[in-house]
């Protein structure tokens, strides 16, 4: 499936505006503060169903009761996206309305944002949501799993809080929280597996050197099963009372990423890990089309001003059979 078109009504800074794809390679060009990044990130609501950044009520232009987005595919297919202040968000699929987007309409994207960049040395939170959001495109169990994960964990935390509660209130909780915990940790572990077999490879291809790179996936509840998970939630019952949250858990994970051996936060060069962030973007949209069939559709937010010639010229070369739609100052050099 092809962009064609996509129109926005009352979308951030945009009153109105409408965008052309071309089939291969789509420029957004336009100075700093233009709204380049809200087309990406309407074209994102349509294909996946929310925002990447922000809540509606931020979207929705100062002054406006509604904002509208159309986006139109080359097979005829069209998604529009409506908020109407109150009322929330609609989505229009296949002649009718319905208030999220349906996983069946969901289109796969890689999103490559400029804060991606930075992957290799951020927060353990930031880099547990990235790999989430590319294990959510393809595997519904995970999606399932963290959904019910997050919302036990939330119930958990609110019962901590309150005078009444004791081990036997958080019981059914904890069971909830060592059974999608476990599942959530597999699924993470099968996924770095998965990036390793290829990821040294494809950071030699973009770096043209011989070193080697590796993600070491770092799950806080180690290898315990739903038994081992219940007990140790159980032991740090005080503790949790005492913080008034849960201390134990998947939700506290953290991925590292080894460059030759050695932390790369510590001991890769800026272009190094530049180059590292880039594997994996690609080893992503290889994932995504491996496992539903489907290419996904690049979304690439001002990364050329950040890449040398080299890197950005990598990016175009590996992402020539996708359709990519990218923001820029300028011209890139491509």
């Amino acid at each position: 499936m092809i962009l064609r078109r996509v129109k926005l009504q009352n979308f951030r800074s945009h009153e109105a505006y409408v965008l052309d794809f071309e089939p291969e390679i789509t420029q957004i060009l336009g100075e700093n503060g233009w709204g380049k990044t809200s087309v990406l990130e309407a074209i994102y609501i349509t294909l996946r169903g929310k925002s990447f950044r922000a809540t509606d009520k931020d979207i929705l232009r100062r002054g406006s009761e509604f904002y509208r987005i159309e986006t139109e595919f080359n097979d005829g297919a069209r998604v529009v996206a409506v908020f109407l202040g109150s009322e929330g968000k609609t989505f229009l699929v296949e002649d009718k309305k319905v208030r999220r987007l349906p996983k069946k309409n969901r289109y796969p994207v890689v999103l490559f944002l400029p804060d991606d960049l930075r992957l290799v040395g951020t927060s353990p939170t930031k880099k547990r949501d990235y790999f989430d959001k590319v294990l959510n495109q393809f595997s519904t169990g995970f999606s399932t799993a963290l959904s019910r994960y997050n919302k036990a964990l939330k119930q958990r935390n609110e019962l901590l809080k309150q005078d009444f509660c004791d081990s036997n209130s958080l019981f059914s909780w904890d069971v909830m929280l060592a059974k999608y915990g476990v599942e959530i940790r597999d699924f993470r572990k099968k996924l770095v597996l998965e990036i390793n077999e290829r990821l040294t490879e494809v950071y030699r291809s973009i770096a043209q050197v011989d070193d080697e790179v590796e993600l070491i996936y770092e799950p806080y509840i180690g290898d315990v099963d739903e038994s081992g998970y219940l007990k140790l939630l159980a032991l740090d019952y005080d503790r949790d009372r005492l913080t008034g949250h849960t201390n134990f858990g998947i939700h506290k994970d953290d991925f590292e990423f080894l460059f030759n051996g050695v932390d790369a936060s510590v001991t890769a060069s800026r272009g190094e890990t530049r180059s590292v962030v880039i594997a994996l973007k690609f080893i992503e949209a290889d994932l995504l089309y491996e496992k539903i069939g489907v290419r996904p559709i690049i979304l690439l937010d001002d990364v050329f001003s950040e890449l040398d010639e080299t890197r950005q010229k990598a990016l175009i070369k590996n992402f020539k059979d996708n359709q990519v739609v990218l923001t820029s100052v300028g011209e890139s050099s491509s």
